[in-house]
């Protein structure tokens, strides 16, 4: 996982879900991670993510929701997830958009660009 002062991933559950990405996402726009263990796409697609997220510096949070731990399938349900990964984009508490599968860097950047007012980032 990559750290920085300015970057962190989120890991957010069932619990703790409107403070880490409803509250905080009027702050920041936030990229919620809806992913599974056993899932290879989101074993492929976490990596790619963080290194976007981290990229933005503090633009966009990263949080991160194992469906298959406690009762996390209920917001898995709670938004309609049919597979994984999702990645929903949450803005002042709303869902602004979302994709399913694993997407390649350009394409996860190309996707905030059309629903965000971003700066520029290095390939």
């Amino acid at each position: 996982m990559i750290e920085s002062s300015e970057f962190r991933v989120i890991n957010t559950s069932l619990q703790t879900f409107d403070r880490d990405v409803s509250e905080a996402s009027h702050q920041r726009p936030i990229l919620v991670d809806f992913w599974a263990d056993w899932c290879a796409p989101c074993l492929v697609i976490a990596p790619v993510l963080e290194k976007v997220c981290h990229d933005l510096q503090d633009c966009v949070g990263l949080a991160k929701l194992e469906v298959d731990q406690g009762e996390n399938m209920k917001l898995a349900g709670h938004y309609r997830v049919r597979g994984f990964p999702t990645v929903m984009l949450v803005s002042h508490g709303e869902e602004v958009a979302r994709f399913s599968g694993a997407r390649s860097r350009t394409q996860i950047v190309e996707f905030l660009q059309t629903h965000l007012e971003l700066p520029e980032i290095g390939r």
